[in-house]
């Protein structure tokens, strides 16, 4: 049988759009959005109406008959106590989206702009593997404080499309491999796979600095500047998330750039780019022994893995632990539209939030 299913990836400046016929990509677009744009609109969730009008636009260029969809995914957000997999995005979900249940992040208008194309229609709109998927064992979620509970936040989208590309390229399934996975991309997250699931993982504010993110600093030098009286609350989340990393360095977080700084004797540059891959193999490391060093294969992806200068730096220090697949970009799209494709054929169920 064939579906047609619409995948919808939400980004700070741009929106995602793809068609798939069950496996096969139709179309895939990227309607980027301007400051200019984007200014009037004080909250993420504020651009709701404006990014439905983009989407209908790229679906009238395209002759989109949209009777013939089967469904609409949309990248989950940041709703807390999720688990990985499908959830049918449904008016509880809604609510808690709108009410700001969710951490403020453009992936939380995923699932509320895949819910108003597919509402009209009569037809199913899901979310798939979202950020704050939760499948840590009880022990990865302890911290020296009581009060504070360790939460899953990663890549969970693109790290199990990879996973399952190379379980698949070895002839094995995801579930009955362990896999240490690094999304390398404008924030870095790093997380252990086993069993199918993801026990642990670093954050991309608890881990590796990265071309946008300040990643893992020692906590009294921020409780320092949080007390400072310098930066309000919005003004140190930016600098953690946004205006860190190498950005915050070097002006900067084209990492094309900077290899072209480093080509050119910028030996600053060359520093910076060797302590993040320094940073990135130690938190590789770091996980190595929640599964006692046994590694099938350790995955480097995101956008930064194009990058042979990055990526042979982090090989060279973690492949000891497993050999080093390569699996540079987010197949993200690709990802969310499988997703769905497997709750209609019945291989998964969806979830109910």
């Amino acid at each position: 049988m064939s579906y047609k299913i619409l995948s919808i990836n939400p980004g700070s400046t741009s929106t995602k759009v793809a068609l798939y016929e069950n496996e096969t990509l139709v179309f895939s677009e990227n309607i980027e959005h301007t400051a200019e744009e984007l200014s009037p609109y004080e909250e993420v969730l504020d651009q709701l109406e404006f990014r439905s009008e983009a989407i209908q636009a790229i679906l009238k260029k395209h002759g989109v008959v949209l009777s013939d969809l089967a469904a609409v995914v949309g990248r989950g957000g940041l709703l807390p106590n999720l688990h990985a997999g499908g959830y049918l995005v449904n008016p509880h979900m809604k609510e808690a989206l709108l009410g700001g249940q969710a951490s403020p992040h453009a992936s939380n208008l995923g699932a509320l702009l895949a819910y108003e194309i597919a509402e009209p229609l009569g037809i199913p709109s899901y979310i798939y593997d979202a950020v704050m998927a939760d499948e840590f064992e009880e022990i990865a979620k302890i911290t020296g404080l009581p009060d504070v509970q360790r939460q899953s936040m990663c890549h969970v989208l693109n790290m199990k499309a990879m996973s399952r590309k190379v379980a698949e390229k070895h002839g094995k399934r995801y579930e009955d491999m362990t896999l240490l996975v690094a999304h390398l991309g404008g924030g870095i997250s790093i997380g252990i796979h086993k069993g199918g699931k993801i026990i642990d993982a670093i954050r991309d504010d608890a881990g590796p600095f990265s071309p946008e993110r300040s990643g893992s600093i020692p906590l009294l030098y921020i409780v320092d500047m949080c007390y400072s009286g310098i930066y309000n609350r919005k003004e140190m989340i930016k600098r953690i998330r946004g205006m860190g990393g190498l950005k915050a360095h070097l002006g900067t977080a084209d990492c094309r750039r900077i290899e072209k700084m480093i080509e050119s004797g910028d030996e600053r540059a060359k520093l910076l780019y060797e302590a993040q891959a320094y940073q990135v193999a130690k938190g590789i490391g770091e996980l190595a022994p929640v599964v006692s060093g046994k590694v099938d294969y350790i995955i480097l992806t995101g956008g930064v893995a194009y990058s042979k200068m990055m990526t042979d730096m982090i090989k060279e220090r973690v492949e000891f632990i497993a050999p080093v697949e390569i699996m540079p970009g987010e197949d993200e799209m690709e990802a969310l539209a499988l997703g769905a494709l497997r709750i209609l054929r019945g291989e998964e169920t969806a979830q109910e939030y």
